[in-house]
């Protein structure tokens, strides 16, 4: 998560500039009040942001009181004094502010506040082990810390060097005994880690329910009393890379889901013990299991054959870095970025974007949002190159990188989401890759123009509506000349995207002239131009003064109903809206 920076004085943003840059994190400017601080600092600290304030350690520990829990899930959360010179972890300090204050220490050439005794003593507590270990029972830790820092021994089997590294004392006959291993283990007066070093090979029929292949990953880890925990990557055939029982079962025991091509795959098959001639004459090598299992070294447990699934299990000598085993399957995020300010963006779309390496949109789309670049690699197309565009995403999907095809308003709503499954199902020349078509798809919807414009002037969608394009590039003229003669007789609101083109300027002509056949002149119309954007302009006009000329392809445009009503407000605003009848209700209601 990227790092939030809080200031409180302009004073503090030179150094909180510098902090941000070294560690690629966002900076919120709180005024001196800290009025705005209240609401964000616990926003912040729910989404587990570590939060580093430039402050006295006070107001942080005020503003966060009320959301204190658990220690256990508390994100970093640090002060720095105004000067740079001291930085002080306040919350989770074995979840990365202790070092984190190490780290700005040595930036700032400032002193670390550390008073978590463990680590004022050692370099990692016990219950915070590296990358690749993980503690069986969190609740052994305390009494093996406190052992330790009136000076105990440990006594260590297995690999762990960093036990010693952190500063711990090492003795075979130490009073805390530390064990290491992949087995399901209990010790008295002591700790077990279990090693990252499993990799679960699995082959599957398709459409397999993920509950089949849960149950035999279980019954397989059992056969040899070796523990989930240290299970480092679930790993199968790239062809298998759309199976939704794997990605279940590599979500259930919370580790990667690694694919490997049928050539890597074919790279292991002098060491299998079950090979298998159906499998390789219908993929092309005898093993998906088992050779996926061998990725990791040697065989800790051989097929064992399920119902419509096979699981076999590696192991490797340490842990495993996951990133080293083939590829990850590819996602491909459909994100409708809405009108274009930022205020309007999802919190679901700004996390897909943050999670994409790839961005891939209309140049204009990707400048909306450039604000929350962070390093990831933009794809530009012109406006017109929508097939290109979403060919290009779900390639690069397919290679396995997680990628953002960015859209205006919502991307289901003349966007790129139908575009997207067009190309999924295509054959033929048309055809994707198998990789791309392979990719898993995810849509976070966003603010439609409509929505917008409807927004900005009242709420002239507030019963039924309808959207139609004025586009003739991709839908006959003569069907949409239908649709507006159908939604003007079914008396619906009616907006219109892509209304004005400077090749088009009739069909929003026509639009009007047969409305009119069917509504009142004074029926409200909205005129939505940039929306969401500095030059952004609203005006609430009547059907027989809107002027066709005066709109382009910048503008949307929705026409009321024939209950649609407009009125001045005090202020001089104009505003529009549909009522849905509850006048009606009430009056059925008393009588």
């Amino acid at each position: 998560m990227k790092p939030a920076i809080i200031t409180f004085a302009p004073a503090s943003m030179a150094l909180a500039g510098r902090i941000a840059e070294h560690l690629q994190a966002e900076i919120f400017a709180c005024g001196s009040s800290g009025h705005e601080a209240k609401t964000l600092l616990p926003r912040l600290f729910a989404e587990q942001r570590p939060i580093i304030g430039i402050c006295a350690a006070g107001i942080l520990i005020r503003l966060l009181a009320p959301v204190l829990s658990d220690k256990h899930v508390e994100p970093p959360v640090l002060a720095i004094s105004s000067d740079g010179a001291s930085v002080v972890p306040l919350l989770g300090g074995h979840h990365g502010a202790n070092d984190l204050a190490r780290q700005l220490a040595g930036f700032l050439n400032a002193h670390a506040a550390v008073t978590t005794a463990s680590d004022s003593r050692f370099t990692r507590a016990l219950d915070e082990p590296p990358e690749g270990w993980v503690l069986a029972d969190p609740h052994d830790a305390k009494p093996a810390m406190m052992a330790a820092l009136v000076g105990a021994k440990l006594a260590v089997e297995g690999h762990a060097p960093w036990l010693a590294e952190a500063g711990y004392p090492i003795s075979h006959s130490g009073a805390v005994k530390v064990l290491v291993s992949e087995q399901q283990l209990k010790v008295d007066r002591g700790l077990v880690y279990h090693p990252k070093t499993l990799v679960v090979g699995v082959g599957c029929e398709r459409g397999t329910a993920p509950i089949d292949v849960i149950d035999l990953i279980d019954f397989s880890l059992k056969s040899e009393n070796l523990s989930p925990r240290s299970i480092a990557a679930i790993a199968t055939v790239e062809l298998k890379a759309d199976e939704a029982a794997l990605h279940a079962a590599a979500a259930h025991y919370g580790v990667p889901l690694r694919l490997f091509s049928v050539d890597e795959l074919n790279l292991e098959r002098y060491r299998l013990s079950d090979p298998s001639p159906i499998v390789e004459a219908e993929i092309g090598t005898p093993s998906v299991a088992e050779a996926a299992a061998l990725k990791a070294g040697m065989l800790a447990v051989r097929k064992i054959k399920g119902r419509r699934s096979t699981c076999a299990i590696g192991k490797a000598l340490k842990p495993i870095d996951a990133t080293t085993l083939g590829r990850p399957p590819g996602v491909l995020h459909l994100v409708g970025i809405g009108p274009g300010e930022a205020a309007s963006r999802t919190a679901a779309v700004v996390d897909a974007l943050a999670a994409s390496a790839d961005w891939v949109g209309y140049g204009l789309y990707l400048d909306l949002i450039a604000d929350l670049r962070d390093g990831q690699a933009e794809h530009r197309f012109p406006l017109g190159d929508e097939e290109p565009r979403v060919r290009h995403a779900l390639e690069l999907a397919g290679r396995g990188k997680v990628v953002a095809l960015v859209c205006s308003g919502d991307a289901q709503i003349y966007a790129m989401a139908a575009l997207v499954y067009e190309l999924l199902d295509a054959t033929g020349a048309r055809a994707l890759s198998d990789n791309a078509r392979r990719v898993a798809v995810e849509s976070h919807p966003g603010i439609s123009a409509l929505q917008a414009a409807s927004a900005a002037a009242g709420a002239l969608i507030g019963h039924d509506f309808c959207a139609i394009s004025l586009s003739d590039l991709l839908t006959p003229r003569e069907d949409i000349l239908k649709r507006l003669e159908g939604a003007a007789k079914a008396d619906f609101v009616a907006a219109f995207y892509n209304p004005r083109s400077q090749r088009r300027t009739d069909l929003i002509e026509e639009a009007k002239s047969i409305f009119l056949a069917h509504r009142p002149a004074e029926t409200p119309v909205i005129v939505g131009r940039s929306l969401g954007r500095p030059e952004q302009q609203v005006e609430v006009t009547t059907l027989s003064a809107f002027d066709p000329a005066t709109i382009d392809m910048l503008t949307i445009v929705l026409f009321g109903s024939s209950t649609s009503r407009a009125f001045t407000r005090g202020d001089g605003r104009t505003v529009a809206f549909t009522p849905r009848g509850y006048e009606r209700k009430e009056r059925s209601d008393a009588e």
